[in-house]
Order: C-alpha cells, then structure tokens, then sequence
C-alpha cells in the first residue's frame, strides 16, 4: 500500500502561482511513477502531468504545457505541481497518484490521494 497526502491548494487570483505537495507513505516511493489529475465541478476527472521514477521523463496535458511543472524528491517521498500564470479555468480538485511501472497520461494508477482544492478567482 501507498499513502499519499496532498497539500498547497487554495484561493489565488489569476495569473498567480501555487506549488501543490504530494507526500507519500508505505512501498518505496521511487518504485513508483507519479501522476498529478483534476477534476472541476460537474466534469469528469482528467489527467495533468507524470513523471516517472527518477523524474528524468515528465509528460503534460496541453491545456497547462508551459505553465506547471512536476517534479520530485525521492528522498523526501514527495512529488511537486509548480503552477504558474493560473486562469479560473485551472480551478478544481487535484488529485496526485502513483503508478507501478512507466509513466502514464490515463487514470491506470494504482493509488490516489484525497485531493486539495485550487479556486482560480478572475
């Protein structure tokens, strides 16, 4: 098992930044390729960004390429979302999850966290 705990959500106004923690818990956290999701009021859950084991392969939905970066600390068991130049659109709950094995853009893993709420105001 693998507990994960997000925190760094919050109120932001657009065009600012937050930096989005996922603490990791249980199994050997580099064992473990790591996903950031989303989901907004009344859609369905989507992908954000991967990164695998060591963070030398990260991978982005369009819609944040350019503005939010993953990366990670193995040594802290902690994965990370920068989040820059926000817009309302960005405003949901985010999700981190680890997946046994390579990156993935699907919803394939294996565990998931409870999720921080980001609202973007305009």
């Amino acid at each position: 098992q693998v507990q994960l705990v997000e925190s760094g959500g919050g109120l932001v106004q657009a065009g600012g930044s937050l930096r989005l923690s996922c603490a990791a818990s249980g199994r050997t956290f580099s064992n473990y390729a790591m996903g950031w999701f989303r989901q907004a009021p009344g859609k369905e859950r989507e992908f954000v960004a991967t990164i695998n084991w060591d963070g030398g392969a990260t991978g982005y939905t369009g819609s944040v390429e350019g503005r939010f970066t993953i990366s990670r600390d193995n040594a802290k068991n902690t994965v990370y979302l920068q989040m820059n130049q926000l817009k309302p659109e960005d405003t949901a709950v985010y999700y981190c999850a680890a997946r046994r094995g390579g990156i993935s853009f699907r919803s394939d893993y294996n565990y998931w966290g409870q999720g921080t709420q980001v609202t973007v105001s305009s």
